[in-house]
């Protein structure tokens, strides 16, 4: 290896650990502020069910085995270890998980679905991925998903569980981490002052709270991060003066046999206090759901060698102070503050209500996240979506759900107004998601990762067993508030539902009602009407054939532009699409008739453009698929198999692609320019009309003339303008329908659908130059 290359191997190297470490860094304060202010309720929780403590310290120390255990099983061996491996190309989340499922077997239930998509790139990047062939078990697991639709409903509506619950969890936590926080005052205040100044400073804090994050995440979390950092050196200390004050061997608790002693000494009354232990792993599953904000290693390193030891650390501190302080029952109730020293106790108090706002900011992220990616594939109603960050496409603001999350965390602190039901509530909410998340990595490991079907079994038996001991500790407390996030969770899957049988119903009528080609050509080249100089855009849900609103506007209007391009904007399950993937284009019919068919994919993760670069690539990409398009025979065979077929078009940042330019100087195709590096657009606000040139790459060959013919009239046409036209559907249930199918249809969706957004690219175009056409459809 030469000495350049070795230098930049070394250089590339130390950045790299360098932008690692800032992860971690950065990550403290968006990922991990909801698992660090856990030990603010969890003594406090579990004590509060009806455990009597003895001299021997049994149940102290079996709690402590229990907390130990589970923080070292669950979050650092499942999460840390294996279901980070799990990403979606860098994304995380039960929706992720879902997605990967479906691009390993055709499990999808989205309606546009297509061969061409699975050649993207990102579905061949996973670096978990093997490239050895599937198992037989394999094979026949994935047969049985593609052949049986009930079981691909079960995985979506496993998925949705998954989702429901992070969002009825993203209204529990920042409700009990910031009533725990305050809950503090009680040591310096008369009892029957206390409980007048809890709830409305909890409410306060809470306000501010959700007002802030219209700021983002970037910005928030720069300020956070110092104040978990100091929180988890602030507990870690506490813990330790415990440790060495009170009772050096409390290390003894970490052996499993005092978690036996425990249930043994306790029996059903142990059992029911799982509940409140659960609550120490509460922020786990958001160093998944946040993988998209950071990197796999740069979480592992924070969590592995920071917040996993500060947090041994605080529960071992807080079990050696309760160890030498048998007092009377109520106050284990105060829980974390009774075992800090007085001196330090009020500036402990202001750290813990700002920590408890930090970990209330990490799982409100993952629900802007996770509902964005709901949203993008067709399971939740469509909603403003802010991107905060210029650089990080996965920091967003959705200013719907932030204020609906508020008033139902506000209603939830309102009306418990405990720390033990808001555990109840939030402990099921979260183990929910965890049990969703082991089932779903079972079939990972077998489908994506092509394991033997015994390691897919020993993961879901051994962790599953475990979680599942903790879910029937939660469920047991379904009238002391676990009710709560099963209500929250059946009225998301409810719009959820309606949303996608509604969108899925939507799609299927308008598969069944094409227009055929033979009646395309009855038309003939003018369609039998007035062309008139321009482009036009028919925006349509479908990706093949020609949608029956076309038909619909041709029966009713006498003209239309000279240049047609059907576009269909689709997501598809991958984070994102490379931008020289991104198009496919394809003709509809004989070329005089001028007629395109343009579907633009994008990833959940994605950003829409502007409707000014969004035009300039739509246009360079339909130029390059006429200039590159294969000579065939226009039989009425030929011609259908024409339609079925698209052609991928990278856009014009292409190097050797077309390129276009808007100026001043007159239209031409110009085949011998210089170059194409310092090509820029150019807009005259003098100069009413705009002029359009292509710009051809050095190597192109010579065109043919009615190539040239068809570039000179597709530029004509951009200079003339282009016009949006956009379908408009009123859906109805048909007649005959069953009422259940009438109340889903013209009452649910129907309302969704007329609060809702529209489409994200409706929304970016010029009301000046869109037309609307409404159609009523019957499904």
């Amino acid at each position: 290896m030469d000495p350049e290359a070795a230098d930049y191997l070394k250089t590339f190297k130390k950045e790299s650990w360098r932008t690692v470490l800032t992860l971690a860094y950065q990550s403290l304060g968006v990922v991990y502020g909801d698992l660090s202010t856990s030990p603010l309720y969890v003594y406090k929780s579990t004590f509060a069910e009806d455990i009597h403590h003895s001299e021997s310290n049994e149940e102290i120390y079996g709690v402590l085995s229990f907390v130990f255990w589970t923080l070292t099983l669950i979050p650092l061996l499942k999460y840390v270890f294996i279901v980070l491996r799990a990403d979606d190309n860098g994304e995380g989340g039960t929706f992720a998980l879902y997605s990967k499922l479906c691009r390993h077997a055709r499990i999808s239930f989205l309606p546009n679905c297509q061969v061409a998509d699975e050649e993207l790139s990102a579905y061949k990047k996973d670096a978990c991925d093997s490239p050895r062939p599937h198992t037989t078990v394999g094979s026949r697991v994935k047969a049985l998903l593609e052949k049986h639709r009930v079981l691909q409903k079960f995985l979506l509506v496993l998925a949705l569980i998954g989702t429901c619950m992070v969002i009825g969890d993203g209204v529990l936590t920042p409700a009990i981490s910031v009533f725990s926080a305050v809950s503090g005052v009680e040591l310096s205040m008369a009892k029957e002052h206390h409980k007048y100044v809890e709830v409305p400073v909890a409410c306060i804090v809470l306000v501010f709270l959700f007002a802030l994050q219209h700021y983002g995440t970037h910005r928030v979390g720069f300020l956070f991060e110092p104040i978990v950092i100091t929180w988890l050196l602030c507990i870690s200390a506490i813990g330790l003066y415990n440790i060495f004050h009170w009772n050096p061997h409390v290390y003894q608790a970490l052996s499993p046999y005092y978690m036996y002693k425990f249930l043994r000494k306790t029996q059903r009354g142990g059992w029911m206090s799982l509940d409140g232990i659960l609550l120490c792993i509460t922020g786990s599953e958001a160093m998944f759901a946040d993988l998209g904000h950071f990197s796999q290693l740069s979480i592992k390193i924070a969590f592995t060698f920071f917040v996993y030891p500060s947090l041994i650390l605080a529960y071992m501190g807080q079990a050696a102070y309760l160890s030498k302080h048998h007092i009377i029952e109520s106050d284990y109730k105060i829980g974390f503050y009774v075992s800090v020293p007085e001196s330090i106790r009020w500036p402990v108090l202001v750290i813990a209500i700002l920590a408890a706002v930090v970990g209330s900011q990490a799982i409100i992220t993952g629900t802007f996240s996770i509902i964005k990616q709901c949203s993008s594939l067709g399971c939740f109603p469509r909603v403003k979506i802010v991107h905060t960050s210029s650089k990080i496409h996965g920091q967003i603001y959705i200013p719907e759900i932030n204020w609906i999350l508020m008033l139902l965390c506000l209603a939830v602190t309102l009306g418990f107004r405990d720390t033990k039901r808001m555990g109840n509530a939030s402990g099921l909410a979260v183990i929910t998601v965890m049990l969703v998340t082991t089932c779903l990595m079972s079939l990972v490991i077998v489908l994506c990762w092509h394991q033997s079907i015994v390691l897919a079994v020993l993961f879901i038996f051994f962790f599953g067993s475990i979680e599942a001991l903790y879910f029937s500790a939660s469920l047991i407390k379904f009238r002391e508030g676990a009710w709560v996030p099963i209500a929250l969770s059946m009225i998301f899957m409810l719009v959820m539902y309606v949303w996608h049988y509604g969108t899925l119903k939507k799609y299927e009528f308008d598969v069944q009602n094409k227009v055929s080609i033979n009646w395309l050509l009855s038309l003939g080249p003018s369609l039998g009407i007035v062309r008139v100089r321009g482009i036009g855009l028919i925006h349509t849900e479908l990706v093949s054939g020609i949608p029956a609103i076309f038909s619909h506007f041709v029966t009713n209007l006498p003209a239309f532009h000279q240049v047609l391009v059907f576009l269909c904007i689709k997501s598809v399950p991958v984070p994102r699409v490379q931008p020289e993937e991104r198009f496919l284009v394809g003709r509809i019919g004989p070329k005089e008739y001028r007629l395109y068919r343009c579907i633009v994919r994008y990833g959940y993760r994605d950003v829409h453009k502007d409707d000014i670069e969004f035009e300039k690539d739509l246009v360079c990409s339909i130029a390059e698929f006429i200039r590159s398009e294969r000579q065939e025979p226009t039989g009425l065979d030929e011609l259908e198999k024409e339609d079925s077929r698209m052609t991928v078009v990278g856009q014009s940042t292409r190097g050797d692609g077309i390129k276009l330019c808007d100026d001043g100087s007159s239209s031409s195709v110009n085949s011998d320019a210089a170059g194409t590096s310092e090509l820029r657009e150019i807009r005259s606000p003098v100069v009413a009309r705009k002029r359009v040139r292509f710009v051809l790459p050095e190597s192109s060959p010579r065109m043919e003339v009615g190539v040239r013919e068809e570039l000179e009239e597709l530029m004509e046409a951009r200079e003339a303008g282009m016009a949006f036209i956009l379908g408009h559907s009123y859906v109805r249930a048909k007649r005959g329908s069953s009422l259940l199918k009438k109340l889903v249809i013209d009452v649910g969706y129907d309302f969704l659908r007329r609060n809702c957004r529209g489409p994200a690219y409706a929304l970016s175009i010029s009301h000046a130059s869109t037309l609307e056409v409404g159609m009523i459809y019957h499904v």
